[in-house]
């Protein structure tokens, strides 16, 4: 359900001389540190970071480092569209919740056995991913805490909301979201279900790559991931 603290104007933490720019950071490690700054007011909260993989991950450890603030991995992800992995027409939480796109799948047209068996795949690539990432440890809880959720960026938008109402079952005290670069269109759309929102690059458009922002962009594989959260992880 969606939580209107406040209005969009103050929810959501921007840099204006970075609005509908490319390139605008190195990497997302460095991201991760311009990001930290916007963020240093909750230094040393009853925080806790949690980063969606895979490149989410350089972005939060860098914010959790900075803040001093145990970090861990948010597994979400999108349901791919049969004959277009790049793309999805949805996502899956941490808890097996989906979440489709609903404007979108009234044109792809797709069958329930094609919506089955992309929902069973997507469910064994989160059973895996909290083995290999997170050893399988339980969730922490949010309740009563500040919960900061990072991505490397806003495209569609659906795993982010998809993690956020994963987070909002929990009752954090706090629900913050916090992304490098964003299409201003899907950051107009989770407003109303965070309490914040920092975006330092939002752009407008009727194109928009979370790749643009980043002058050296990569896939991370999954041994990047295990080396940047290797003693990171489980602090609590």
């Amino acid at each position: 359900m969606c939580n209107p603290h406040g209005n969009s104007v103050t929810k959501l933490k921007e840099d204006p001389l970075l609005r509908d720019m490319v390139s605008v950071f190195k990497d997302r490690r460095e991201a991760g540190k311009r990001l930290a700054e916007y963020l240093v007011g909750y230094r040393d909260t009853d925080g806790i970071v949690l980063a969606l993989p895979s490149g989410g991950v350089p972005v939060g450890t860098e914010i959790a480092s900075a803040l001093d603030l145990p970090l861990d991995l948010l597994i979400v992800r999108k349901l791919q569209i049969p004959d277009n992995p790049e793309a999805g027409f949805g996502a899956m939480g941490p808890d097996g919740e989906v979440l489709l796109n609903e404007g979108l799948m009234k044109h792809l047209r797709l069958t329930a056995e094609e919506i089955g068996m992309q929902t069973e795949k997507t469910r064994a690539i989160i059973e895996k991913r909290n083995r290999i990432f997170r050893k399988g440890r339980a969730f922490p809880s949010a309740r009563d805490k500040i919960a900061i959720v990072v991505d490397d960026g806003l495209a569609s938008g659906y795993t982010m909301l998809s993690a956020v109402r994963f987070l909002r079952r929990m009752s954090p005290q706090k629900l913050v979201a916090a992304v490098p670069t964003g299409s201003k269109k899907t950051v107009e759309a989770l407003l109303p279900e965070v309490d914040e929102l920092f975006c330092l690059n939002v752009r407008s458009g009727p194109f928009f790559a979370v790749a643009g922002a980043y002058r050296n962009w990569h896939d991370l594989t999954d041994e990047e991931v295990l080396s940047l959260i290797r003693g990171k992880t489980g602090k609590q």
